[in-house]
């Protein structure tokens, strides 16, 4: 199912589908509608009750130094560059992978609701900015902050847990400003490649009757299980991450 955002209230429409399991692709919202599965669950982290974990108060220590800087939604060489080598290493099979320097700029600059890139570089040891390491497409809506697409350098081994570092970032961010929660797209029990949503906590997914908290215990469950079934560094499965799709040309449009 998808539909356009347009007109002077695109940010408004853009929340209120968002509360319902839409996420944005450049200027439309879109939501799986599948024949007899629902497998795809939005999910949301409850940011002013987050508590980290052990690992991920480690993941924050690790990458305290990057300079984080929220930009206009406008792209760059250097950010398509990073994102790049993120497909090639991480998911090169995926609807991304064949996308050159004009999707990308579309991707990021086709945006009719308030969305900022947000960089993540290492610090700077001259006049010149740091290394990027990481970015993220980031939509700000109504009640919260929705995770678009975030990626980086994956060939940083002493910097493991970065694409875990910027969901952190996010969570702190989203209490600074007040929002109760952090958007992170979908979820798919069992998917290995979307495990990593499981792990922040308190969580809620979306359902029949509305968004509803995971229980400690079920969470708790569902972390044990996706730590044990946790793939090697460096394995990848070819596919995308979250359902993002390739680019607009999938819809079409009617009159």
């Amino acid at each position: 199912m998808f539909t356009e955002l347009r007109g002077s209230d695109a940010d408004g429409l853009n929340d209120a589908l968002s509360r319902i399991g839409f996420r944005r692709s450049q200027t439309v919202a879109y939501r799986p509608s599948c024949a007899d599965c629902n497998a795809c669950v939005s999910v949301r982290v409850v940011a002013d009750e987050f508590r980290a974990s052990n690992t991920q108060r480690r993941i924050e220590r690790r990458n305290s130094d990057l300079v984080a800087t929220e930009c206009k939604p406008w792209a760059t060489s250097e950010q398509f560059e990073l994102l790049q080598r993120y497909l090639e290493a991480r998911h090169p099979g995926g609807g991304m992978a064949s996308m050159d320097e004009m999707d990308f700029a579309d991707m990021v600059e086709h945006t009719p609701v308030t969305s900022h890139v947000i960089e993540y570089r290492e610090p700077s040891t001259g006049r010149q900015p740091g290394r990027l390491v990481g970015a993220c497409l980031t939509d700000r809506q109504g009640d919260g902050l929705s995770m678009i697409y975030s990626f980086y350098d994956p060939d940083l081994g002493s910097r493991a847990g970065l694409g875990n570092y910027i969901i952190l970032d996010h969570i702190r961010r989203a209490v600074q400003g007040g929002l109760p929660y952090v958007y992170l797209g979908y979820w798919v029990e069992g998917s290995p490649r979307m495990q990593y949503k499981i792990r922040y906590r308190p969580m809620e997914r979306l359902g029949p009757e509305g968004w509803v908290a995971f229980s400690d215990a079920e969470q708790k469950t569902l972390i044990d299980h996706a730590a044990r079934s946790a793939r090697p560094e460096g394995i990848v499965d070819g596919s995308g991450k979250d359902g993002v799709p390739g680019g607009q040309g999938q819809y079409q449009f009617q009159d």
